[in-house]
């Protein structure tokens, strides 16, 4: 098992920067890829960002450019860099997670890969 934990959502101006860490714990040798999912009331679960223990990193096109995903193996930590943040960034963040074989079968933007999820941590920007 491989539990999550999200920290560093606020508040914030359209416009303006928040950084999400998400700390691992447990079984973490067995994850391959790892990522940010978000919800915004009334909305699907979507995929934000996903890195991968190559170090190779995919983004979603409404985010590519203002995030930045990035991981810290020696700390066990995953982060998410989001600049210029809009209003429809508002959302509930997900740090998840996945083994080999599931990150590989499935899409990128398919939430079938994702064997571990956090709880989750709010972001909110004003316009």
């Amino acid at each position: 098992q491989v539990q999550l934990v999200e920290s560093g959502g606020g508040s914030v101006q359209a416009g303006g920067s928040l950084s999400l860490s998400c700390a691992a714990s447990g079984n973490t040798s067995s994850t391959y890829c790892a990522g940010w999912f978000r919800q915004a009331p009334g909305n699907e679960r979507e995929g934000v960002a996903r890195i991968d223990n190559d170090g190779s990193t995919r983004y979603a096109d409404s985010v590519k450019g203002r995030f930045t995903i990035s991981k810290d193996s020696a700390k066990n930590t995953l982060y998410l860099h989001m600049d210029s943040l809009k209003p429809e960034d508002s959302a509930i963040y997900y740090c998840v997670a996945g083994i080999r074989f599931q990150c590989v079968l499935y899409g990128v933007w398919s939430d079938r890969w994702v064997g571990y999820s956090g709880q989750g941590t709010q972001v909110t920007v004003s316009s």
